[in-house]
């Protein structure tokens, strides 16, 4: 059975499996609410969180997009908690903290839970030696955002359905997962993972903002350490032609990790493999 703990804004760690939220939770009944998700690891038999700070900057930006109070130290405690309570760690562990608009009953009353799961290693590491990848339309521009913030581009939303329905969707054609596309025809990000391409000794990732995209942690994490060793890059849009000719191309994200698509709607990348293990090194895998 996978391990896991919860822990709840208020009440600290809770027996997992107890109930934490209210039936009319506007987060369970619209999709009412952010996250934000990192890892946790075990560094010499203590839980550390990896990448807290611009996880909690990224997560604090997503409540004030919906207008939800955020209380940093708050969340910095109730994280403490959890970490300490996650004895013998193992090797690697997901923290998803989450805060809804809370019950439509009582107005103003925020939820705010986070869990620590357990990853499980052999399919992570599977993951992160190579995937094969299925573009799909989004269904709107590249640009379909810059005009249109009550779209709510750039903001981490629980409402999660179609990023699962498109994983379903890339599946069923026996791939790994999937890859939005506008519909003029650049690479958007992936349900769960952030778009990084090298070409030419360069590294790009299309551009936040008007794209509506995430704007990743893992790549800018890549991106601060391949600055530091010369190496250019740059957020720009990139056409979903460009992918098919490039040196690597890989999904990235803090949980899973920085994994080559090594196959792209059925049809064989080419995959750096001194380039790959370089780049996943610099994101921390």
């Amino acid at each position: 059975m996978t391990r896991q703990l919860v822990a709840v804004v208020g009440r600290g760690v809770v027996p997992s499996g107890h109930p934490i939220a209210t039936a009319d939770d506007q987060g369970l009944v619209r999709g009412d609410g952010c996250f934000d998700a990192m890892r946790i690891l075990a560094v010499d038999g203590a839980a550390v969180v990896e990448n807290l700070d611009a996880h909690l900057a990224r997560f604090a930006a997503s409540a004030r997009t919906l207008e939800l109070t955020f209380d940093e130290a708050t969340w910095r405690e109730l994280i403490g908690q959890a970490a300490a309570a996650w004895t013998t760690p193992p090797p690697e562990a997901v923290l998803k903290l989450v805060q809804t608009r809370g019950p439509e009953s009582t107005p103003g009353q925020v939820t705010g839970f986070l869990t620590v799961t357990e990853l499980d290693l052999d399919a992570m590491r599977e993951a992160r030696a190579g995937i094969s990848v299925r573009t799909l339309d989004r269904g709107y521009r590249s640009d379909g955002f810059a005009d249109a913030p009550w779209l709510l581009g750039g903001t981490k939303l629980v409402s999660y359905a179609v990023n699962s329905a498109a994983k379903r969707a890339a599946a069923r054609q026996g791939d790994d997962d999937a890859l939005f596309v506008s519909t003029d025809g650049f690479a958007l990000e992936g349900p769960t993972a952030a778009v990084l391409m090298l070409r030419d000794g360069a590294l790009s990732t299309p551009l936040p903002g008007p794209s509506g995209i995430l704007d990743s942690v893992t790549v800018r994490q890549i991106f601060a350490e391949a600055g530091a060793f010369g190496v250019g890059c740059e957020y720009r849009p990139i056409p979903v032609a460009e992918l098919f000719t490039a040196d690597v191309v890989w999904l990235a994200s803090s949980i899973r990790g920085v994994c080559p698509i090594r196959r792209l709607d059925g049809r064989d990348l080419t995959v750096d493999e001194a380039w790959a293990a370089r780049v996943a090194a610099w994101g921390g895998f």
